[in-house]
């Protein structure tokens, strides 16, 4: 047997293009929430009090929940109203070739995301944004340098200019 390749973009598009048809609402109200029953059941999830779970024990099954889920459900594309179907394979190959380290940023600017457990002395990246919502142009550049200017936030993440110079956005085009 041939060894397991990451997923490439093309890979991606092209299993897309061939994928099962599906609604939003279908993938949303019927596809997700029988899957994720399934997988609590199939691997005694409960959550008690605690926000992250400490014990091994669950983290494991958690973990191996969401592969078998990830691989079970597969991935649905809203713009193309197609899922595609990843194998655990697949999946692992991809979390190995994962970058363990990425510095976005330079200089002073420069915040370097790492593995980070529960509880870690380090505290977490802050990313701050409208986290691609739609932003008007006209208060664009405000929005962005007011998350930017907040001493606790790390990163930005941007929103997008529901227009440009008045222009909305169209697909298909340049």
């Amino acid at each position: 047997m041939a060894p397991a390749r990451p997923i490439t973009v093309y890979d991606a598009y092209e299993r897309f293009l061939k994928g099962e048809k599906m609604t939003e609402a279908d993938w949303d109200y019927k596809v997700i929430p029988t899957n994720a029953a399934a997988m609590k059941e199939k691997y005694n999830i409960k959550f008690g009090k605690e926000t992250i779970p400490e014990d091994k024990d669950l983290m494991n099954r958690l973990f191996q929940a969401g592969m078998d889920m990830l691989a079970t459900t597969g991935i649905f594309n809203s713009d193309l109203g197609r899922v595609i179907k990843i194998t655990e394979d697949e999946i692992r190959e991809g979390i190995k070739r994962t970058p363990k380290k990425i510095v976005l940023g330079e200089y002073r600017d420069a915040v370097s995301f790492e593995p980070r457990r529960g509880n870690a002395s380090r505290k977490p990246i802050i990313q701050g944004g409208p986290t691609g919502a739609p932003v008007s142009e006209e208060v664009f550049v405000q929005v962005m340098q007011s998350y930017a200017q907040e001493a606790v936030v790390d990163t930005l993440v941007n929103g997008v200019m529901a227009t440009i110079e008045g222009h909305s956005a169209a697909t298909n085009t340049p």
